[in-house]
Order: structure tokens, then C-alpha cells, then sequence
């Protein structure tokens, strides 16, 4: 056989061996498909970056397709914001030459995946100076900003992107000379919210639970339930393991005994939705797929598994690794105690430094106060708190507003900046409260101590009221 026949061969058997392992990648997924990823994944998308479908919709599709794909999960997000750079800025035909130097219109102009050398920890992929595109003159009306750099603009605590409502000039003049704590500190939602800390009488007993005779065995299950929020409002057994039965010959046929989360969906509907828009839940959104169509249809998509811990960048508790996340992960599957889930249930996984010194921390103290009664409710500080704080939203299962928890931990948090209104102002000033989440060291310590960092924000908006206001005397 001649050496030209041998190197044919040897290129036709390589292209079928290295065409059925990218085959059987993007089939099978897993590590297969991770193989495939061409580049590191930004920390808000790597839970779902083997389901690629879910940004690239169409294998074809360029920069359109992905900017829809974009939207279809943060559309909400954005209109919610007060979006301080719209795109019908960058539509206005006087800004065209701005537009023609940052496509401010397309999502992932900023929001890059797959570029990791490039990635800022927010995932914004643009050098840091990308404000001076815009804003080069902008110390010729505001002297304050002379000689500072942009490339401090999104990371000083003072300016966002797309929402800058706690850091408006009229705003921090508003509340400026605030001091850093307030005399009435309270979580007002949170002390709304009426949740018991002691236990209050069931209204379903174990005389009338409608579970089949052989599930009744258990007696901490059965102390468990009666313990909780359900038993106290009436809810029966059937109702999360057999919804919709009342025959007890119908229940013992359709009882299961892990109720899926779709059963919580039908109770808790805006808890559940925000839990599939944050880290913990996003791997269950509705229609997020681990695998593509197979050749010709023969292979079926497959739905991501729920988030497991092992999963997670931040450094995570080495028990928790094999946990999956669920409602029951937090809730517990009988217990359903809000208190510990406001806490436990995040120090059970996480063991990053800004965790770890939690109970070292005033807030921790404030809470454990709160629990024994010492303080009224509302005063104490749980993870949850500030991470997954009350809300007032529109229940469709009730066609009324109620007060709940964002299950989406991340809406607040990512910026930092973006917790001052929801969170840090209903205990503590605007300056302490910018200056605290300036101060990585602080926020490591869980905010034990005072502010190393100064953003002088504030005193540059009195400075130019002072200013104002003696030109109008000068008049």
C-alpha cells in the first residue's frame, strides 16, 4: 500500500473517530460537551452552559438571535430597572456618533460569554475606561471628576450601568447627613410578613390527614408537618402528594411521595419564579435542555438536573457537594421552618469568608435577639434579609398583592450597589451604607467594624448645591 493510500486512510479514520466523539458530546453532553465550550463560562450563565440552546437558539443566528435570547430572561429585569442608558438613547439619531463608538443597543456588546480573558467578575466583557467612550468631557461640567480615572466609574459605588436610582444626584443630596445607623431599625416587609415564631394550633390534625394508613406510620413526620405553616392553614396531605384528589382510593393511586417542585408552583407561583431566575433554581427554568435534538429527531432533549452544590465557584461546605437544590433543600420536606431557612440552610452550604464570619457579626446578633424575643420582629438580620429580601408582588393564584421573599438571590446583589435601597437603607444612612459596600475587606468580615473606604459622592453633590445656591444669592 503506497504512503499516500496509508495518510487517506489515516485522515478518513481520524475524521470519523473525532466526528463521533463531537456526535456523541453534543448528544450525551456532560463532560463531552463541556470539551466543546470554547472558553470559560461568565459566573451568572455556568449552571446552564452545557444547555446551549437556551442562548443560541438557532445554529445559524448571529448577533439578533442571541440579543432575543438575552431578553427572553432579563426583559423583565431591565423594564424594572429604570434604565438609565434605554436603548431608545442610542436610537435618537443626535447620538448616532456615540452609537457608532459603543453598540449600546445589542446586549453582548457587554455581556460576553465564552471570553474569560476579557471578563470582569460582573461579566461585563468591555475594557473598564468604556464610560470615557461617552463621557470623555465629562470633568469640563463636573470639576469634582477631573483627574479620575474611568476605569472607576462602575467600580467606586457610584455609578450603574442601567439603574441609578440610589445614586441620582437628587437622591444623595436627599439623604445625605443621614446617620449610619437608624433609631427605628426594622425590616418593615419582613415584620409583615407575620410569619410565628412560636406554633400555632393546626387546623388539620393526624385524625383527618387524608394520606393513605401506611404513610401515617412515621411520627416525626407526622410531628413535623403538624408543626407547620400547612397543617396551621388547612393543607392536607393530598394536596402536595396527590393534588387535585379527594377519594381516598384516587389519592392512594396517585400519591408520590417526593412531590416535584411544580406542586410548590401552584401555591407559591412568585416564589418559585424568582427561585428559577437566581443561581440556586435557574437550572429548572422551563425549557432549559442538557441536550440538543438528536440526528433526525432520533434522540430526545433531556431537562438540566436541579443545581447541585459541587456545581457552585464559591467555595462550598464539602458535605453539601452531593446536595441538589430544591424547594425542600431550604425548606426541608415536612419541617418547612422559615427560620431555619433564612439562615441554616445558607451556612450549611456556603463557606465563603462573608459567611463564615456571619455569626461573628452584629447582624447575627440582631437576629438571634429577635428569635428569643429580646427584639421585635423585624429587627434581626438572616442571610436571607439582605440575600433574599420581602416584596410586594402580584399573586396570580389570588389576583392580589402579598408580601414574599425573592427567591432570586441575585437581583439585588450583582451589582453590590443595587442592595442600598432594598436592603442596606432600611436600617442604615446612604454614605454608610455606599462606603460599607465599597469596602471589600467589610463586606469579607460581614460588615464587622466601620468603613475602611470613603466614596465622596455625597459630598460632591452638597458641594454643588452649596455652589448652587450662592449663585442664586449672587444674582
Amino acid at each position: 500500500m503506497s504512503r499516500t493510500a496509508k495518510l487517506w486512510i489515516l485522515w478518513v479514520v481520524s475524521t470519523l473517530v473525532g466526528g463521533g466523539i463531537l456526535l456523541a458530546a453534543m448528544i450525551y453532553g456532560g463532560p463531552l460537551r463541556a470539551s466543546l465550550l470554547i472558553g470559560k463560562t461568565t459566573s451568572g450563565h455556568h449552571q446552564i452552559e452545557l444547555a446551549c440552546e437556551a442562548c443560541h437558539t438557532s445554529p445559524f443566528g448571529g448577533g439578533e438571535v442571541l440579543q432575543e435570547a438575552c431578553l427572553s430572561c432579563h426583559k423583565a429585569e431591565l423594564a424594572a430597572a429604570k434604565d438609565s442608558h434605554p436603548l431608545k438613547k442610542f436610537r435618537d439619531p443626535r447620538n448616532a456618533d456615540r452609537l457608532a463608538k459603543l453598540n449600546a443597543t445589542q446586549c453582548v456588546t457587554c455581556h460576553r460569554e465564552h471570553k474569560p480573558d476579557i471578563t470582569g467578575p460582573m461579566g461585563v466583557t468591555l475594557p473598564g475606561d468604556y464610560c470615557e467612550l461617552c463621557h470623555e468631557k465629562v470633568g469640563k461640567d463636573r470639576p469634582s471628576h477631573l483627574n479620575i480615572g474611568f476605569d472607576t466609574c462602575a467600580s467606586a459605588g457610584c455609578h450603574n450601568y442601567h439603574d441609578n436610582r440610589a445614586l441620582y444626584e437628587d437622591f444623595l443630596e436627599k439623604h445625605a447627613g443621614q446617620q449610619d445607623v437608624k433609631e427605628l431599625a426594622i425590616f418593615k416587609l419582613r415584620a409583615e410578613k407575620n410569619e410565628p415564631l412560636e406554633p400555632r394550633e393546626p387546623l388539620i390534625t393526624i385524625g383527618v390527614a387524608n394520606a393513605p394508613a401506611d404513610k401515617l406510620s412515621d411520627q416525626k413526620i407526622n410531628n413535623d408537618w403538624l408543626a407547620t405553616t400547612h397543617a396551621q392553614a388547612g393543607v392536607n396531605c393530598a394536596g402536595c402528594h396527590a393534588p387535585d384528589k379527594k377519594d381516598a382510593a384516587e389519592i392512594a393511586d396517585a400519591w408520590t411521595d417526593k412531590p416535584s417542585t411544580a406542586v410548590c408552583t401552584t401555591c407559591h407561583a412568585p416564589e418559585a419564579s424568582s427561585f428559577t431566575q437566581g443561581k440556586h433554581g435557574m437550572r429548572l427554568a422551563k425549557g432549559l435542555k442538557s441536550e440538543v435534538a438528536g440526528l433526525f429527531g432520533i434522540f430526545r432533549d433531556k431537562p438540566l438536573t436541579p443545581m447541585q452544590v459541587s456545581m457552585a465557584r464559591l467555595p462550598m461546605s464539602s458535605k453539601a457537594h452531593a446536595e441538589q437544590l430544591t424547594c425542600t433543600s431550604c425548606h426541608g420536606a415536612h419541617t418547612f421552618d422559615a427560620m431555619k431557612a433564612q439562615v441554616e440552610s445558607c451556612t450549611s452550604c456556603h463557606a465563603d469568608e462573608h459567611t463564615k464570619a456571619y455569626e461573628r457579626s452584629s447582624h447575627y446578633k440582631l437576629w438571634q435577639d429577635e428569635i428569643a424575643g429580646v427584639k421585635p420582629k423585624g429587627t434581626g438580620v438572616s442571610c436571607a434579609t439582605c440575600h433574599m429580601p420581602r416584596q410586594w408582588v402580584e399573586d396570580p393564584a389570588t389576583y392580589s398583592e402579598r408580601i414574599v421573599a425573592n427567591h432570586n438571590q441575585n437581583d439585588n446583589l450583582r451589582p453590590n450597589e443595587k442592595m442600598i435601597r432594598s436592603v442596606c437603607m432600611e436600617c442604615h444612612g446612604l454614605g454608610f451604607s455606599i462606603d460599607a459596600l465599597a469596602d471589600q475587606n467589610l463586606i469579607k468580615r460581614n460588615f464587622s467594624g466601620q468603613p475602611a473606604v470613603k466614596v465622596e459622592s455625597i459630598d460632591w453633590v452638597k458641594k454643588r448645591v452649596e455652589e448652587r445656591e450662592k449663585a442664586k444669592a449672587n444674582q
